[in-house]
């Protein structure tokens, strides 16, 4: 009787083991996430809402996200820590030459996924600082130019269809930002997704580029990376095709799928 009871006892203690470990274990975060959004400024409301956001996603998602508001902390170590690089109108500019340097070996070596909004493509001289050559690169060799003050909506439509970051995206949808204009298209230097038609600018603008793209990845380095150039309002997240959109380049940049409420697919 007493071996039996023993036994018992011992067979119990490896099942509560097992549950345990399956309980530590779900409750590990899938990934870890970092993002950069500056304070105060013209887009201060669209990351207040664009954190919120972010906030309610990870934590359906089982994943974590840490913000910073500018790029002092950023070094390769680092930078070791997360699988997901997210710069929420975050200029390249003002940045150290040891962050430059670790973010340009983060993309050129694929350490981590990277989804840029709006800001990115800010690329010139400004306060000073002269362009970041490496990333006028990979933003499609382009230099910004001028934007559009207080916004207007456009019709975007969808150019690839197949890739996962559309996945759910209509084939086209009307949206709204202040768009940026730069000295070419990246077009012949990217992987264009989405781009929007400058003859549907509502109210009609006078600030044209011709080739318009909005969406695109650049596929000339190791890290997948999307930028989007939409990122100015914060009523972008009122917005179910936008939302697709993020939570679909979210996903696809950290190398991990999703079904469809977000939630990562085992």
């Amino acid at each position: 009787m007493k071996k039996h009871l023993i036994s018992l006892i011992l067979y119990l203690f490896f099942i509560c083991s097992i549950h345990f470990a399956i309980a530590q274990t779900a409750q590990k975060p899938r990934f870890k996430a970092v993002a950069i959004a500056e304070i105060g400024g013209g887009h201060a409301l669209f990351d207040v809402a664009a954190k919120a956001w972010l906030n309610k996603l990870a934590a359906d998602s089982n994943f974590t996200i840490d913000y910073i508001s500018d790029t002092k902390s950023i070094n390769k170590d680092f930078l070791k820590q997360y699988q997901l690089f997210i710069q929420l109108d975050y200029p390249p500019y003002p940045w150290e030459k040891d962050a430059q340097d670790a973010f340009e070996d983060y993309i050129k070596n694929g350490r981590g996924g990277w989804v840029g909004f709006h800001h990115p493509t800010l690329l010139g001289v400004f306060d000073g600082y002269p362009m970041w050559q490496w990333y006028s690169g990979f933003m499609g060799d382009i230099e910004f130019k001028r934007h559009i003050p207080g916004g207007t909506a456009a019709k975007l439509t969808v150019e690839d269809p197949a890739h996962p970051v559309m996945s759910g995206i209509p084939a086209s949808f009307t949206t709204k930002d202040e768009w940026y204009i730069y000295n070419k298209s990246p077009r012949e230097n990217v992987h264009v997704l989405a781009s929007i038609d400058e003859t549907t600018y509502n109210p009609p603008k006078d600030v044209k580029m011709g080739d318009h793209p909005v969406i695109w990845t650049n596929e000339h380095v190791k890290a997948k990376n999307i930028y989007i150039a939409m990122g100015h309002f914060p009523e972008l997240f009122d917005d179910g095709n936008y939302t697709t959109l993020v939570r679909n380049a979210i996903f696809w940049a950290v190398g991990k799928s999703q079904d469809s409420r977000g939630q990562e697919s085992r």
